[in-house]
């Protein structure tokens, strides 16, 4: 065991996704995205800003991959561009696409990572959008296309696969209050989006099975839930919000049912519900991602907004840039809350945990490498390790963790204005800077040793 309590094989990773690294977008036959979409047309980006350059992986790439070799980490979880691949959403593979992934996938495995993919990060092709996303079932279809696609051309390369990332931020922020792409504003009715969404998962487990014996998982936020206060009113909506965060995601992909306190959100049926569609979403996986960024206090809602409940801040508790309060102790909690609600719960990977802190330069340097002092980080980082050692003490199956993420990049709506990298991108230069926390985590990672059970059996 390391200091952190993490077994032998424990996976060690970072995680990055295709819309806010990329940049390329008018290269290499890439159509256009729902976020190229909203940043042009919403001018809702907090800096103005949009992910055409972001950290031009798609151009440096290589050098990128040589700081992840350099870390130490077994593995890397990436998404894939679907407007890259397929850039109205449909039809024949892009042959650029395809040749981009394939030199990007053998440069990782040449530094011997493992590729973890994810197959769609909320980058839905404008196209599919225009006629109607994800409230259309045929983007399911679709989306079945476009994962077959990807498993015939590159299931040689994939160590794992994760279908879908954060349904419920997708859902919930991109289509029920109209914050992020595509920016709609459905309240309750976007349950058809988060519908579709599972089912859109449920297909894409069954159509990587079909020829690939590849673990296949799903990526769901998930934050526990307290009242605000002691009255009944409170106890309630958290429960409430804890079934609308939490349950209405986990729930049907574990258990094959939706909770029912659902349906005390206006706006939410179950009516879009077809015969068959929860067998399909409740698919059996080889293993469960969790992200864990922060806890969530619930008390009662304003007059006139939308939902009955609302988010309550944390007092005295130390919170990221992004307002976000830091408490790893709740990292600990949702996972046993996850393992005694759901028997049938596989084996957890953390596939995002991070915090953005602008330490910056004015932080100091530290020692002769010239690293960014960023303590906070530091310190976050280790904290949550602790928290996942302790799970594992308490007999939960946490089999790794990946750090978001590798270098600061376009946090959506955002911008570039919220610094979550290992390492920091100079903004004139994209010069790559490691922080000290790259060093510290790499440290943690060379004390873990070899990995020697690094796949869920």
């Amino acid at each position: 065991m390391t200091s952190f309590g993490l077994p032998p094989g424990f996976v060690f990773g970072t995680a990055t996704a295709a819309a806010q690294i990329e940049g390329g977008v008018h290269e290499g036959g890439r159509g256009e995205s729902i976020w190229d979409a909203y940043a042009r047309t919403h001018r809702n980006i907090l800096d103005a800003s949009s992910a055409a350059i972001a950290c031009d992986h798609y151009h440096r790439y290589a050098e990128d991959f040589d700081l992840l070799r350099e870390l130490g980490g077994q593995a890397y979880r990436m998404s894939i561009a679907w407007p890259r691949i397929q850039p109205l959403g449909r039809g024949p593979a892009n042959p650029e696409g395809i040749a981009f992934y394939h030199r990007l996938l053998d440069a990782l495995l040449d530094r011997g990572i493992q590729p973890w993919v994810t197959i769609y990060h909320w980058d839905l092709p404008q196209a599919l959008q225009d006629a109607g996303g994800w409230q259309n079932r045929d983007t399911v279809d679709a989306f079945a296309d476009y994962t077959r696609i990807l498993r015939d051309e590159f299931g040689d390369k994939v160590a794992a696969w994760m279908t879908v990332n954060e349904p419920v931020v997708h859902t919930g922020v991109g289509h029920a209050i109209g914050r992020a792409a595509p920016g709609l504003m459905m309240l309750g009715s976007a349950f058809v989006v988060a519908h579709h969404l599972l089912l859109a998962h449920g297909n894409a487990v069954r159509t990587l099975r079909e020829t690939l014996s590849s673990p296949v998982g799903i990526v769901n936020n998930h934050s526990p839930v307290q009242p605000a206060t002691g009255s009944d009113r409170d106890a309630r909506l958290a429960v409430l919000y804890d079934q609308y965060h939490n349950g209405q995601f986990a729930g049907p992909v574990l258990t094959g049912r939706y909770p029912p306190e659902l349906e005390e959100v206006d706006g939410i049926s179950f009516e879009v519900i077809h015969d068959g569609d929860m067998e399909i979403i409740s698919t059996p996986l080889d293993f469960y991602g969790v992200n864990y960024y922060f806890p969530t206090r619930v008390g009662a809602a304003p007059p006139f907004y939308p939902v009955p409940f609302a988010p309550k801040e944390f007092v005295g508790v130390p919170v990221t840039d992004f307002g976000w309060p830091v408490m790893p102790a709740s990292l600990l909690r949702i996972l046993k809350q996850l393992k005694a609600a759901y028997p049938r719960l596989p084996p957890v990977y953390i596939t995002e945990n991070g915090c953005a802190y602008d330490d910056g330069p004015q932080g100091g340097l530290q020692g002769s490498g010239g690293a960014l002092q960023d303590t906070r980080r530091i310190d976050f980082l280790e904290q949550h390790l602790a928290a996942v050692g302790e799970a594992i003490a308490a007999g939960i199956d946490v089999r790794g963790y990946f750090h978001w993420t590798l270098l600061d990049n376009w946090e959506w709506q955002e911008g570039y204005t919220k610094k979550f990298g290992l390492v920091r991108l100079e903004p004139a230069t994209l010069e790559r800077v490691p922080r000290a926390s790259f060093h510290r985590y790499a440290e943690i990672i060379r004390s873990a040793g070899s990995p020697t059970n690094a796949y869920p059996s």
